[in-house]
């Protein structure tokens, strides 16, 4: 799957007339510098850079913000859009955004939860990867190059259509780019048997400061390092990762299971913070904690607690297995499903049995919710008080809700710097705190902000603590931002992000990009402007 899966769409909008940007000295500047850079031959330009009065700008530009936060007419837009087609055309917009001393964002998928890769407060640009989306998989060394402009989707119908045995350990949503999605050290539901996406990658293409496209090899293994969870963005412009696929039973077992406060709810909380990570490898067993109406009691809220999960075996092991270390959850073989990983990748999107694998190239672009979202991480179990605590107050802020996402299993095998992902051995849970709606407007935004801050603060007296720690790929602005590119600025966020290894990511920051062009409101600082 590569470039002939361009849709036919993306062919016509990306159409830019030298009168449109002729009055627009930085455009023609840029453009001049990128044909020279890339040694394009006439009209090869206008296929791949996009101007602010072009008609297709605009279509372009909302096609992949995934959070409708950003997509609105006071959102910084970009001055241009780069949508190359050749990775030589990146190395020529990152050559010439420097010499034209403009910053640059770099978009993927666009989910990123703060819209770190399409907006800024200072003039930029955008280099828009969806056009480099190629995916070449060796059977034989049972790896994958993956251009980073390619959808999980994308990634796993490709996978599935090559192998019924072969998977990769990477997010559930089909829509997510896989630039962002690896580099922050994106997970799914095989974390506990594979880990993250980042201890499955074997090497990488990145473009440097300086416009080189780089290897494993030829970038170092600092660098490598760095780029393998934490964030591409502040270091290059990663074009692809070489994953390592992994080996996957033929038959996967799943079940949704329900409970209301009114029923046992808390009990099986209690006992799931227990098992969940500590449970066998081969099970993950993701908990949702969502306010709803009441089935007892009409016009009261209550509690929901959701349990979803999927083990790598049949329903009779999985049974088995729970009946002995959590008889409380009551699972029956009638509650699982069994079927094949790829058909468990469209079960977790709630897409209908029987659907062919080829929906996960759907797109769906320009299609987008109202986001917030925030993390945080459980070290130890929340007592039983605690959590009848935290029912209350999660009732009375009214919408926003949990995800409890198990660790153990593999993450604890791996040390906490073999990558900069540090959450390793000692963390029980990752915890989302999220929040959608979808009606427009700043009193809107201004509402439900408040309520997942809330239902953050609710959550302090039992999660990690010094630093509280985040998950990068979950952006989060109110845990601080960059506005001079400081050490002390970046280590605010940075600590929370990657613990002991904020340091190491600034070494090698410092040696690859000194003068900070590769930067964000939360990228990686340079020691030189501590």
């Amino acid at each position: 799957m590569g470039k002939s899966m361009l849709p036919l769409l993306f062919v016509f909008l990306l159409h830019v007339s030298a009168s449109w940007a002729a009055s627009d000295p930085l455009f023609n500047t840029i453009s001049q510098c990128v044909s020279a850079q890339a040694k394009l031959q006439s009209g090869e330009l206008s296929k791949i850079l996009v101007a602010k009065d072009s008609p297709s700008y605009t279509s372009v530009l909302q096609n992949y913000i995934r959070n409708a936060r950003f997509n609105t007419s006071a959102t910084p837009k970009p001055v241009i859009i780069v949508t190359p087609t050749a990775e030589s055309h990146v190395s020529a917009a990152v050559v010439c955004a420097k010499k034209s001393g403009i910053q640059i964002r770099i978009r993927s998928g666009g989910h990123d939860y703060e819209g770190v890769s399409y907006v800024s407060d200072v003039a930029f640009i955008i280099i828009d990867m969806f056009n480099l989306r190629s995916i070449d998989i060796d059977l034989k060394t049972q790896t994958a190059w993956v251009q980073t402009g390619a959808t999980l989707g994308e990634l796993y119908y490709s996978i599935s259509q090559k192998s019924n045995t072969l998977g990769f350990p990477a997010g559930v949503c089909p829509t997510v780019g896989v630039g962002g999605h690896i580099s922050g050290g994106g997970y799914g539901f095989l974390i506990r048997k594979f880990g993250l996406t980042t201890d499955n990658v074997v090497d990488a293409k990145i473009v440097d400061v300086q416009g080189r496209i780089l290897d494993r090899k030829s970038m170092g293994e600092d660098l490598f390092w760095a780029i393998r969870g934490g964030g591409g963005a502040s270091f290059g412009v990663i074009l692809s990762f070489q994953i390592r696929l992994v080996t996957l039973p033929p038959t996967i077992s799943v079940f949704r299971l329900e409970r209301y406060l009114e029923e046992n709810a808390t009990d099986i909380v209690v006992k799931y913070q227990q098992v969940a990570p500590t449970t066998d490898e081969n099970l993950f067993m993701r908990m949702l904690v969502q306010p709803v109406d009441s089935k007892v009691k009409k016009g009261e809220k209550t509690v929901r607690i959701t349990i979803i999960a999927e083990f790598q075996g049949d329903a009779n092991t999985l049974v088995a297995l729970l009946g002995k270390e959590f008889p409380e959850l009551g699972l029956k073989k009638g509650d699982i499903a069994e079927m094949s990983w790829i058909q468990s990748v469209l079960w977790w999107n709630q897409i209908p049995n029987g659907t062919a694998p080829s929906v996960l190239l759907e797109r769906n672009v320009n299609d987008a919710d109202f986001v917030r979202r925030k993390s945080d991480y459980l070290k130890t179990p929340i007592p039983r008080a605690g959590l009848e605590s935290l029912w209350t107050k999660i009732v009375a802020i009214g919408k926003p809700g949990l995800v409890f996402n198990p660790y153990g299993g593999k993450m604890n095998q791996i040390p906490p710097t073999a990558t900069p992902f540090a959450h390793r051995a000692g963390f029980l849970f990752k915890i989302q705190h999220s929040i959608t709606w979808s009606e427009p407007g700043p009193e809107e935004e201004q509402l439900h902000t408040s309520e997942i801050r809330k239902l953050h603060d609710a959550l302090t007296p039992y999660v990690s603590q010094n630093p509280r720690s985040a998950y990068l790929n979950y952006r989060d602005f109110d845990i601080g931002i960059s506005q001079k590119g400081t050490y002390e600025e970046g280590k605010v966020y940075g600590e929370k992000y990657f613990n002991q290894n904020f340091d190491r990511l600034v070494q090698v920051k410092t040696q690859v990009d000194p003068e900070n062009f590769f930067r964000n409101q939360q990228s990686i600082p340079t020691r030189s402007k501590a």
